[in-house]
């Protein structure tokens, strides 16, 4: 050991390295900046779609509702999503139970009424009717010939015997359904005069009632009777020819009571086939 060496203190260096955690040289302003992006983002998110029109809104709402029951495809045109070959969204609903219960009952009443007037005494008179299952619900129409006069009198509300049948078989079939009852008169173009202005807007309404009125006898509820309506000649069957006889007619429309599920699409856009993904 050289000499003096126990008088000789040891040295200890310490190193200390400098933080950077503040000031402008951390990184807490990433997270500051990162959520105005986010904020920024969500902001023109909902500038977009308040710019939609209404039909692309209710598409995203839809789907927001239930993302299950839409599924993906490919449209052109406008969509919520743009134009060209973009994704678009397409909801699909069922039937619900109690519309197809209706509309197999009243399926089975236009059969069988059709049946009717084929196989019965009112044979002659079945081209005269007209038995029709739409989207509104069941309609008969009883109409006019070439030769007129086979529902009523030209010029008159009083029925013919055929005619009077022909609403008691229809009266029978319905009254024990549950739908209500609009009935329509219409008249051809011939200009109807009588002294009091008594016009075919009379008339046409005269004949709806008189159809009412048979009805009811037949068992029909006059509380099912939601509307008695006389159209005159102002909607002719024959548009081309509004004095042919044939414009002459009464129409019975029973309504359904249930609406029906519809296929809601963006519009412009289809729904690819196939099944959902």
């Amino acid at each position: 050991m050289p000499p003096g060496a126990k008088d000789q203190k040891k040295i200890i260096i310490k190193k200390k390295v400098a933080g950077h955690g503040g000031g402008h040289h951390g990184g807490s302003w990433k997270v500051a900046y990162a959520d105005f992006v986010t904020a920024m983002m969500a902001f023109f998110m909902v500038m977009w779609i308040v710019g939609m029109d209404d039909q692309a809104k209710d598409s995203i709402e839809g789907y927001f509702a239930n993302p299950v029951g839409f599924k993906k495809g490919y449209g052109s045109g406008s969509s919520p999503m743009g134009s060209g070959n973009t994704p678009v969204l397409g909801r699909r609903e069922t039937p619900m139970p109690a519309r197809l219960a209706e509309e197999t009952a009243m399926a089975s009443a236009a059969q069988r009424l059709q049946q009717a007037f084929r196989d019965s005494t009112l044979a002659g008179f079945s081209e005269n009717v007209s038995v029709s299952l739409s989207p509104e619900g069941l309609r008969v129409e009883f109409g006019e010939g070439l030769v007129g006069d086979a529902t009523f009198a030209s010029g008159s509300a009083v029925m013919t015997e055929p005619m009077l049948r022909a609403l008691a078989f229809l009266g029978a079939e319905i009254a024990p359904l549950p739908n209500n009852v609009i009935i329509e008169g219409h008249t051809d173009g011939v200009p109807l005069m009588r002294p009091g202005g008594y016009s075919n807007w009379e008339l046409s309404a005269d004949r709806a009632n008189a159809a009412r009125r048979a009805l009811q006898t037949q068992g029909v509820d006059g509380g099912r009777v939601v509307s008695v309506r006389g159209f005159a000649d102002r909607a002719p069957k024959i548009a081309d020819f509004p004095n042919d006889p044939r414009n002459r007619r009464i129409s019975i429309l029973l309504p359904f009571r249930t609406p029906a599920a519809t296929v809601a699409t963006a519009e412009g856009a289809a729904v690819a086939a196939g099944p959902a993904p």
